[in-house]
């Protein structure tokens, strides 16, 4: 077997340009400084609106080429942030976007929504035992905003991690594995007000004219839930970048970016999370500032499991 670097990352989202938003900052320090940092992207994104008018016609209603035009754009972003480990869960095409709640495209055959959770997560055991990462990055229960595919991330994500330890389960996937730390992306209430506030500022100097809401941030919570916060400055102009990558999807003026929807978000810099499982690398009740924080000291953290994680 390959050597492994000491510290091992994995974080598991539901499309391309997920990773770029919730955690880009993140992962370009943590490659940065020597650590493997493995992205598993759960389908390619395919029923996404397209920003660009000359890539219109890759769109699901008409050429239906958008996908794969997206593995590209994942590519490009993972260069930008030195990530050279990025998988599609089962492999690319295995699950199909499901589109947005409540759509006809939830049922479609294919469809990540509708996936047997322990057949998809099975998949992902085959990474984690082959990985062995220490941490593990993903949403919380309503997938950060209540898309499918992001709820759906979540449950394969933590389902996995319950199975890679299991000794039990699909020895032909390799040995069990107990990941230490389950992290949830989070965004906390007082920073994105202040965000937003430096937003309005920063707005007509950008093309864009509306400011998004402070609600429609993805993970949105009360500063109370976060435990950690990473400190990704050193590592803003890449994250714009990998963003910018993704441009079916993102449209980047810096500190601002839009989606689709034309709304104005600030980009940020500094990405914050809530622990889940595992002990908390603090002793004075603080916040973390590290991921790994407990486990480069010969910690081992009990697997504990908070309230609400099932």
């Amino acid at each position: 077997m390959t050597e492994q670097p000491a510290r091992r990352l994995l974080l598991v989202h539901a499309h391309p340009d997920d990773e770029s938003i919730n955690n880009g900052a993140t992962m370009a320090r943590y490659a940065a400084e020597g650590a493997r940092v493995t992205v598993v992207t759960c389908t390619l994104g395919e029923e996404g609106e397209v920003i660009p008018p000359a890539l219109a016609r890759l769109t699901a209603d008409r050429e239906d080429a958008l996908g794969p035009y997206r593995i590209g754009e994942l590519g490009a972003a993972m260069k930008e942030l030195g990530v050279a480990d990025h998988r599609f869960l089962g492999g690319p095409g295995r699950y199909r976007d499901s589109g947005m709640m409540g759509t006809e495209q939830n049922h479609r055959p294919g469809a990540f929504w509708s996936a047997d959770l322990d057949e998809a997560a099975g998949h992902l055991v085959a990474v984690l035992r082959e990985v062995r990462p220490q941490v593990l990055v993903t949403y919380d229960p309503d997938g950060g905003y209540g898309h499918p595919d992001h709820i759906q991330a979540h449950r394969v994500a933590m389902r996995a991690v319950e199975l890679a330890a299991d000794p039990g389960f699909r020895t032909d996937l390799g040995e069990a594995h107990a990941v230490a730390k389950v992290y949830w992306n989070r965004a906390p209430r007082s920073v994105v007000e202040e965000g937003f506030r430096r937003l309005a500022r920063t707005l007509p100097d950008t093309p864009f004219t509306t400011a998004a809401a402070v609600t429609d941030v993805p993970g949105l919570t009360d500063d109370e839930r976060v435990t950690t916060e990473i400190d990704g400055r050193a590592y803003g102009a890449a994250k714009a970048a990998a963003m910018r990558a993704h441009a079916t999807q993102i449209e980047v003026h810096e500190p601002l970016f839009v989606l689709s929807n034309g709304l104005a978000q600030p980009i940020f810099d500094v990405e914050y999370y809530e622990l889940v499982r595992g002990g908390a690398g603090t002793v004075d009740g603080g916040r973390e500032r590290d991921l790994f924080a407990g486990l480069d000291e010969g910690l081992k953290p009990a697997g504990i499991e908070t309230e609400g994680v099932k």
